[in-house]
């Protein structure tokens, strides 16, 4: 089972969600953790992409599209919007509307939840649906 990481942030919007996504990304990846980041479209994996370079001053998180990679990725992090990916990760950032496919797999999930009413109402839905697979769940307030 997996141990299943909400992270309620005060703030709304997409982009808020995505930020908190590369903080967590850039944390894991420090910690040497190997990271996929799975996202709602090809729209959300490029904004995700130029996200991961820019967000913070300094900041250097080695990441791919996962789409990109021919075979299995050399990156530590990898972002994708289909399939998860063929090869093992530490940690899944779930930033999708829906509980993604193959997620057990992962010993960790981080799903990041803003202070919008359909973010939280989408999140608590997913919530109830890895406390029915028997998942370690934990919420952290931010």
């Amino acid at each position: 089972m997996s141990r299943i990481d909400f992270y309620v942030l005060q703030d709304s919007g997409e982009a808020a969600r995505q930020r908190f996504a590369c903080r967590l990304a850039e944390k894991a990846y420090k910690l040497k953790n190997r990271v996929h980041i799975t996202v709602n479209g090809p729209d959300v994996e490029k904004t995700l992409d130029d996200l991961l370079w820019t967000f913070s001053d300094g900041s250097f998180v080695p990441h791919e599209l996962l789409g990109a990679a021919a075979g299995e990725s050399e990156a530590p992090v990898t972002i994708g919007s289909g399939d998860m990916p063929p090869f093992d990760c530490d940690l899944l950032i779930n930033l999708r509307d829906d509980l993604p496919a193959g997620a057990g797999r992962f010993p960790r999930i981080a799903e990041v939840v803003t202070a919008d009413d359909e973010c939280r109402s989408r999140s608590r839905q997913r919530f109830v649906d890895y406390r029915a697979q028997g998942h370690t769940l934990d919420t952290h307030k931010l």
